[in-house]
């Protein structure tokens, strides 16, 4: 068999991952992809091994719940053939595979860096000489924002095409805050130093990222979480999925000039994510996730805390999202602004939200669910129209879905185990991928330990990754006064995807 099939968190030997030439290694991945829209790649990287590049690639099967894992070993000087001109949701990750490693993707479309790592192939490749797309004409203009912004944001730089008012091109250029999170993992050997870098992977994700790296390292371990930390990992994901979606119908309607729906989801957001604090001691949740234990165990103190924030929070949010999603000003700026289709978002390979919005079912809630998720048969919700009203309304109805599913999960918990088992020392020559649903998106952190149990490889990916792309084409045809409520409409990661 050219693949080994495996389940979300499901250790593996490493040796049991079938190595193919590469070019039925690519013709597997070309397969899978262009045969159903059930298949995708959740992740798809190079590392090192023995002088030479060995490729990974992760493709999900979202109707049997499994991931299909193939290997290729090639050198760093050749040329192979780009998977992406059957496939262009891999452009992404073959752009990094050639920015790490020197590998030539032929007929790949432009293999332009996308993060500037400190250990790149080619270091003449500076942020400085990015070659940006360009159009020759006395009618059109370049319109240069960032990468320093007037908030308090983190860098990247948009370049626009504009005809007029009109953009015709939009490009997205990241790579200013490359931190090397992902060599940090393999040189920080304490398990504490790795989780306090998960946390900080994407400082609006902590739960999402920190659960995939306990999920990743307990199934290196061979250890099988408690039913209460399945729980707890659950219900912190949705409540950050509440919180940041709340900030984010703030800051859509901030860019409307809407004062008083984002001064009201302002508000609302606040006591929300100020739970964490009064649950862990941390308003982002940081310290709250933890392989193999918890330092804060839920009670039942934390339920009735969690009710009396939730049904102050309820009135306001209906009455606000009905006022909002009722208002002809607000829908004549919302409705058909920054679309992506269905059959754009296909191709691209958008992931989460964004996905979702263009009636992409992409959720691996459903379609990998792992631990307390497994109990929940959680349905996603799916928007039509893939604009920017489409990505707002969808916001609401997660938020409103989170809060039942948090209520009904509240009816009756699981408690801890004085006697739950101690986590061992993660296993030789083992391989994993680690699948969670963030409140943007498809989070995967992919890890091998070599012959003595040590990680040799992490590999993270942020869904945001996915996601750019969709913006840049999202704001095609629109004016450039819509782009900032275009923007905000995905909320995409800039450290989730330099890391």
């Amino acid at each position: 068999m050219n693949y080994i099939e495996v389940n979300n968190n499901q250790r593996i030997s490493v040796f049991s991952i079938p190595v193919l030439e590469y070019d039925i290694f690519a013709d597997v991945i070309a397969n899978f992809l262009t045969k159903d829209i059930k298949y995708h790649c959740v992740n798809y990287f190079g590392f090192p091994e023995k002088g030479n590049v060995k490729l990974i690639c992760c493709i999900a099967d979202d109707s049997k719940h499994s991931i299909n894992v193939l290997s290729s070993i090639v050198n760093s000087n050749d040329k192979l053939q780009s998977i992406t001109t059957k496939h262009f949701a891999l452009h992404i990750f073959e752009r990094e595979i050639h920015e790490n490693f020197g590998i030539d993707f032929i007929g790949h479309p432009w293999q332009k860096p996308v993060r500037y790592p400190f250990n790149r192939a080619d270091k003449n490749n500076i942020i400085a000489n990015y070659p940006f797309y360009k159009i020759e004409s006395e009618e059109l203009h370049e319109v240069g924002v960032g990468p320093i912004h007037a908030g308090v944001i983190e860098p990247g730089h948009f370049r626009f095409i504009c005809n007029g008012e009109q953009i015709l091109h939009l490009e997205i250029q990241l790579g200013y805050q490359h931190r090397g999170i992902e060599q940090l993992f393999l040189e920080k050997k304490n398990l504490l130093q790795r989780t306090t870098l998960a946390e900080n992977i994407a400082g609006d994700t902590v739960v999402g990222h920190t659960v995939a790296f306990a999920q990743a390292w307990e199934s290196l371990c061979d250890f099988k979480p408690s039913e209460a930390l399945q729980f707890e990992r659950v219900l912190a994901l949705e409540h950050e999925r509440i919180a940041i979606h709340t900030g984010d119908l703030s800051a859509i309607c901030t860019d409307i000039a809407y004062q008083l729906g984002s001064s009201v989801f302002g508000r609302l957001r606040t006591p929300i994510i100020n739970y964490f604090q009064q649950w862990c001691g941390n308003r982002l949740a940081k310290s709250l996730i933890r392989a193999g234990k918890t330092n804060f165990p839920f009670s039942e103190q934390l339920a009735e805390k969690w009710f009396e924030v939730i049904n102050a929070y309820k009135p306001d949010f209906k009455e606000m999202s009905s006022e909002i999603f009722d208002m002809p000003s607000v829908l004549a700026r919302l409705e058909k602004t920054g679309t992506v289709s269905t059959e754009t978002a296909t191709s691209i390979g958008t992931v989460g939200m964004t996905a979702r919005a263009s009636n992409l079912n992409r959720d691996i809630r459903f379609s990998h669910p792992a631990g307390f998720y497994q109990k929940l048969n959680y349905q996603p919700i799916l928007g039509k129209t893939g604009d920017v009203h489409a990505r707002a309304k969808l916001r609401m109805g997660e938020i409103n879905a989170s809060i039942e599913l948090i209520t009904k999960m509240l009816d009756k918990f699981p408690k801890h185990d004085i006697k739950e088992n101690v986590m061992e020392s993660p296993l030789a020559d083992s391989f994993v991928v680690s699948l969670v649903e963030g409140w943007r998106g498809e989070i995967c952190h992919c890890a091998i330990t070599d012959e003595n149990g040590e990680l040799k490889m992490y590999k993270i990916k942020d869904p945001s990754l996915h996601n750019w792309l969709a913006l840049a084409l999202s704001v095609r045809n629109n004016e450039i006064s819509d782009f900032p409520i275009c923007n905000k409409s995905f909320n995409l990661s800039y450290c989730g995807n330099d890391l």
